[in-house]
């Protein structure tokens, strides 16, 4: 977690350096920032330091959150397309689930440290709705990928939109596959999910930004 942290933070360190503060590098950077956040959060509370592991509970989840709607909004960034009807949606419903886990009380039951991840517990039927708006978002952005992947022109762009896809496709599919083959991880699902999310952030910074970004 630690190690995750530290990379993914360098990321968006090295992307604040290397680029011009433009829509893009702007919302990459909050990506990488929230993710970190989220593995730092994974820490403090298996480690029960910095505080109540409720309070890191909260910060973890309100960080990953927000990561769907980048997604989207950094394709429409990428495209420069006018028309952005799912961003609205996408940052609606995160700021919905936001207020849910910074303001509920019982918005968390428990979690449980284990070797690899870490299981979060839900409020009784929060946990299938947070499942549904995640898992929406990020197919909702691999399928509005694919569709401007089929009709741009632009050589850069195609690649900036492909390269994000690419860090979703591995971002999202390992941890469909583990929970297929162990349907049983499903409340641990954030916590797999954001360990190959390392993956996404080096897609992003490697692939997407250097033909999407303004180099300083």
């Amino acid at each position: 977690m630690i190690a995750t942290f530290v990379i993914e933070l360098s990321l968006a360190a090295y992307t604040l350096w290397r680029y011009k503060l433009t829509p893009i590098v702007r919302i990459a950077s909050l990506l990488l920032l929230f993710l970190s956040l989220f593995q730092l959060a994974e820490f403090m509370v298996c480690r029960n330091i910095g505080g109540d592991s409720l309070l890191w509970s909260r910060i973890g989840f309100m960080s990953i959150t927000m990561l769907p709607p980048l997604g989207i909004h950094a394709l429409y960034a990428i495209t420069g397309a006018k028309k952005r009807p799912l961003l609205w949606f996408g940052y609606l419903a995160a700021a919905a689930f936001v207020a849910f886990f910074a303001l509920v009380g019982r918005a968390f039951t428990g979690h449980s440290c284990m070797g690899n991840y870490v299981i979060f517990q839900l409020a009784p039927g929060s946990g299938l709705l947070f499942e549904a708006y995640y898992y929406g978002m990020l197919l909702a952005t691999l399928v509005l990928g694919w569709r401007y992947l089929r009709t741009l022109r632009k050589p850069k762009v195609k690649r900036a939109v492909g390269g994000l896809m690419i860090g979703y496709a591995i971002f999202l599919i390992p941890t469909t596959t583990a929970h297929m083959l162990s349907p049983e991880t499903i409340t641990a699902i954030p916590s797999v999910m954001c360990g190959f999310a390392v993956l996404l952030a080096l897609a992003v910074c490697f692939i997407v930004l250097p033909v999407a970004g303004e180099k300083k």
